[in-house]
């Protein structure tokens, strides 16, 4: 099944899209600031990123062109998390570098999230290898 991580300093809801995606088959991990999820990134190898914009040390939009720019995570599909006060500005910018999609935190419940996730997963499979037959 697709791995998820989930970086966002808010812990509860961490735990809750974490339990709803754990629940839906994923296999999740989750980071509280961009520089751990940078880390991560490379240890967990994910296969779709839920990236808040506003967190500690390191900002959402930053950790997105760090790994748009690089070759090894650049095809990593990433979705925004934002507030309801976040502004059009960043998010426009997350498009513009490369963020497939955006959910506002608040307006969205952990079945749509989920839902949003298995929509972009769906146009991102990844080669798999052939398995000769007979």
């Amino acid at each position: 099944m697709a791995k998820i991580l989930i970086v966002d300093d808010d812990a509860l809801l961490v735990r809750m899209y974490q339990k709803k995606l754990e629940n839906d088959g994923y296999i999740v991990a989750a980071a509280d600031d961009g520089e751990t999820a940078l880390q991560r990134v490379q240890e967990f190898k994910p296969d779709l990123i839920l990236l808040d914009i506003m967190m500690p040390k390191v900002n959402g939009l930053q950790v997105l062109a760090i790994l748009k720019e690089d070759k090894e995570t650049e095809s990593i599909p990433v979705i925004l998390l934002t507030n309801v006060g976040g502004s059009d500005e960043d998010v426009n910018r997350g498009l513009e570098l490369g963020a497939v999609a955006y959910l506002v935190k608040a307006g969205n419940r952990p079945s749509a999230v989920v839902a949003k996730v298995k929509e972009i997963l769906s146009g991102y499979v990844r080669d798999l290898p052939k398995v000769k037959v007979g």
